[in-house]
């Protein structure tokens, strides 16, 4: 146990010097605008995210307004992100529940947030996370395949189990920054296709550099 917290410690510290300035790269104005764009960067980048809410977040500013949308225009204005036809339909069902059961307010509560048309897990500790800073960690494809070759967590562990062994590895404090510093780290240099392995100081301890050899 104190080589794993030995490990973390040296893993967060590297972390930390390379990516500084990790942060929530999604648009937002309001904790309602960060639920949307949440909702919409699943299977998407969070480039193609923030292109579509400009013109969205001025027609649909809050859950008020989405709750009254056309499902044709919500489609019309995201139609170039994947699944965009699904997601207006959740953004507007999503709405409404808000609407209806909470005036119009994102909850700041996991089980409350998980009810929610179109909010998973993930989803939810990211709002909570980054719109109420509440400690949380939202396991993504990016902190998965991080935390896997790093050996936080096994190669058949599922999110909810990532999510489980980060939690217990670190300090409560340091979770919603580690949860930006790993999405940093797997979005900018140890991607899933083309890891920069050769510019990386987790080396002796991945398991991507010994299944290469």
């Amino acid at each position: 146990m104190a080589r794993v917290k030995a490990d973390c410690e040296y893993i967060y510290s590297e972390l930390e010097k390379m990516f500084p300035d990790a942060h929530c790269e999604l648009n937002y104005q309001t904790v309602y605008q960060l639920a949307v764009a949440v909702m919409l960067s699943a299977q998407t980048t969070d480039v193609s995210v923030n292109k579509v809410t400009p013109a969205l977040f001025k027609r649909y500013p809050d859950a008020f307004a989405m709750a009254e949308a056309s499902q044709k225009e919500v489609e019309e204005l995201i139609r170039s992100i994947g699944l965009y036809k699904n997601k207006a339909a959740n953004l507007i069902a999503m709405s409404r529940q808000l609407v209806d059961e909470y005036d119009g307010i994102v909850p700041d509560d996991m089980e409350k947030l998980v009810q929610l048309r179109g909010v998973g897990r993930k989803s939810a500790n990211v709002i909570l996370s980054e719109g109420y800073k509440h400690p949380a960690i939202a396991v993504d494809t990016h902190v998965h395949r991080v935390s896997v070759r790093l050996h936080l967590a096994a190669v058949d562990d599922d999110v909810n189990e990532v999510e489980r062994k980060l939690m217990k590895r670190f300090p409560r404090d340091r979770w919603s920054k580690l949860h930006h510093l790993l999405i940093f780290f797997g979005r900018y240099m140890c991607s899933a296709r083309k890891p920069q392995c050769e510019s990386c100081p987790f080396r002796e301890c991945c398991r991507e550099m010994k299944m290469k050899g």
